[in-house]
């Protein structure tokens, strides 16, 4: 196959609706109401994908979502008329997906002389949602509902693009998820600061046995928290590991903090590690009380009691964060935080009834 010039994923899927589903879908049943997007797994939803991004699992695809009667009525039609009728490629880009070998659900663009295994998902909003996310916001979305959600899966729905939307349920759905109400917020960023402020002195304390390994390895978990906060501050969802720093990138503060974060992976000395850290709490802190959320905090960073280690008490900014929170349940929850605060294997998250599962110990607890 000759590699054709990359379009990004998001233009090649919506071209591909308009120009190769739609008149397909239009002459099988015409009129019939429907929304298109493209939503869920894949780089090209967040924006992040590259030409490397065509080996597995992207290409010409989308969801078509149809009214759960519709679905009922005409999906094993239109599945089996895309897979005859689409063209063998678009834009240059082959519309069949083989199997990998590595697993059944893992494909990759290919030609081919037979039927097209296409990637067009029939699906009603609602099922696919709760498919997804594990609940669908038709009905409002809980407090339980927003913490057992890993931001990644919450960023796969608000992010990517829809392209028509005949229906009207999609759009509404991803305006309700498309960011935490005020309450949620600030018991997520509080929980933030809490992670913060739970290792914070620990860089200076494994320096100060002779352990830089250590020391290093509490620094770079710092470090992740708090892109994970900045970007939890302007209201961006954190995706997981392999785009966080191209995520943070994308943030109004990365230009100042990213030299003090890289220079604090960087250090090979906890006290040099240390003084890129200082430098980084207090401009965070000073971007939270930039916020107004609540009154100011103090964003100078002080001794971690009598020891000689430069912290910036990030528990006062967990705690005055708390203070302000309206519902006396949430600031009453303990300050576990939102599922992948506390949870952090792929596997795990990726399992709903999981996720579920475990922040409803954890809120039974408060």
């Amino acid at each position: 196959m000759t590699t054709p010039e990359f379009v990004p994923g998001l233009e090649l899927s919506r071209r591909f609706y308009r120009e190769a589903v739609l008149p397909i879908l239009d002459a099988e049943i015409g009129g019939l109401p429907h929304a298109a997007a493209r939503l869920g797994s894949g780089s090209e939803v967040l924006g992040f994908d590259t030409a490397r991004s065509a080996d597995h699992e992207w290409g010409p695809r989308l969801q078509l979502f149809l009214a759960p009667e519709d679905v009922a009525r005409h999906r094993d039609r239109l599945v089996s008329a895309f897979a005859h009728q689409l063209p063998k490629t678009f834009l240059g880009y082959p519309t069949h997906f083989e199997p990998t070998g590595e697993a059944a659900d893992i494909g990759f663009m290919q030609v081919t002389d037979g039927p097209v295994r296409h990637r067009v998902e029939v699906a009603d909003v609602d099922g696919w949602l709760t498919g997804w996310l594990g609940f669908t916001p038709a009905g409002g979305v809980s407090t339980a509902d927003w913490l057992a959600t890993p931001t990644q899966r919450l960023l796969e729905v608000a992010s990517g693009a829809v392209f028509h939307d005949g229906l009207g349920q999609l759009t509404d759905r991803r305006e309700h998820l498309a960011w935490y109400p005020g309450d949620v917020w600030r018991y997520v960023l509080a929980c933030q600061w809490k992670r913060i402020s739970q290792e914070e002195a620990f860089v200076g304390r494994c320096g100060e046995v002779g352990d830089e390994l250590g020391s290093a390895v509490v620094a770079a978990r710092l470090v992740r928290d708090v892109m994970r906060l900045v970007l939890v501050m302007e209201r961006r969802y954190p995706p997981y590991s392999k785009w966080l720093g191209s995520a943070f990138a994308r943030t109004t503060a990365a230009a100042v903090l990213t030299p003090q974060l890289t220079g604090a992976l960087a250090a090979s000395d906890w006290k040099t590690r240390e003084q890129h850290l200082v430098r980084v709490y207090e401009q965070v802190a000073g971007l939270h009380n930039g916020l107004g959320l609540t009154e100011p905090v103090d964003p100078r960073t002080r001794p971690y009691f009598e020891r000689p280690f430069q912290v910036i008490g990030a528990d006062r900014f967990a705690n005055a964060l708390i203070q302000t929170i309206a519902s006396a349940d949430i600031r009453a929850l303990p300050q576990t935080g939102a599922i992948d605060q506390f949870a952090d294997s792929t596997d795990f998250l990726g399992r709903a009834e999981f996720t579920r599962g475990a922040v409803a110990v954890a809120l039974g607890g408060a």
